[in-house]
């Protein structure tokens, strides 16, 4: 029988494949829940309130979703990381009829996931337990998506395995020519690993731009980058998607794009396969 919120207030701590995860009731709502695993925040899901977004970078992954195609119209969504699958239950609440597919890596998690904030029976998600890359290297050649988001991690840290600029050139792959990637980057003061993402985003996809706090973005504090790319030049609906962060972030969400976006980077190098230490080459 499914658990479908807090029965006594506690929180409920169970081994899965990649550490100790951990389901913490919110006292403030009555089915709503936070994932940990191994201590770090994952996950923020309201049974009740599928749309309501906790956490400030799904907020800002929220925007891009926005601005994927017509406003509020069915899309097509791999998701790659799916924690306790906040967004594709954001997707499947305010775009009815989306057909979704999540690639998660832990098993134990995912099946936990099912039974203690299972999904609703009319979202159209197919949760499926493999590797990303895998997942992306036998997609078949004509399946295409209008969204990627890739929001893969163990603990704190982003594997390199979906990190590199091949693994990102599986993605453009995937993507409908008017499809949009979105990638939650978090990292460290000076950001290290942002402004390689960027730079690997940059040498894959034509239009890219990174989100976040200004304090963020400047390099002075830890904290979570969005960044959002398109396969054409231009593809980005850069004004569009400002509009959107503006009305759901008041003045904390700035937008880096174009020449701003070169200053960002500040001549950090792309991560390949070869710099990473990786052999699974995808291209």
């Amino acid at each position: 029988m499914a658990t479908t919120g807090p029965a006594n207030g506690d929180s409920i701590v169970l081994p899965v494949d990649l550490g100790t995860a951990e389901f913490v009731p919110d006292p403030r709502r009555e089915r709503a829940w936070t994932l940990l695993v191994d201590g770090v925040a994952q996950s923020y899901v309201d049974l009740d309130r599928p749309a309501f977004l906790e956490f400030e970078y799904a907020r800002r992954v929220a925007a891009v979703i926005e601005v994927v195609g017509p406003r509020d119209a069915p899309i097509r969504a791999l998701h790659l990381g799916g924690g306790a699958l906040t967004l594709p239950r954001y997707v499947a609440a305010t775009r009815p009829g989306s057909v979704q597919r999540v690639i998660e890596r832990d098993g134990k998690l995912a099946g936990a996931v099912r039974r203690i904030v299972p999904l609703p029976e009319s979202a159209d998600i197919e949760l499926r337990v493999a590797d990303a890359r895998a997942a992306l290297r036998d997609r078949a050649p004509g399946d295409r998506y209008d969204l990627v988001i890739a929001d893969a991690y163990q603990a704190a840290q982003m594997p390199a395995q979906v990190a590199t600029v091949e693994f990102t050139f599986a993605v453009r792959e995937a993507l409908a020519d008017t499809g949009l990637y979105a990638l939650n980057v978090t990292d460290l003061p000076g950001l290290p690993q942002s402004r390689v993402q960027a730079a690997t985003l940059r040498r894959v996809f034509p239009d890219v731009a990174v989100i976040g706090q200004p304090g963020v973005l400047r390099g002075r504090r830890f904290g979570n980058i969005v960044m959002a790319a398109s396969p054409r030049a231009g593809g980005l609906p850069v004004s569009r998607l400002a509009g959107v962060l503006r009305r759901a972030e008041g003045d904390r969400g700035k937008l880096v794009h174009g020449s701003e976006l070169d200053d960002f980077i500040a001549g950090a190098r792309p991560l390949t396969d070869e710099t990473a230490g990786i052999a699974d080459r995808m291209l």
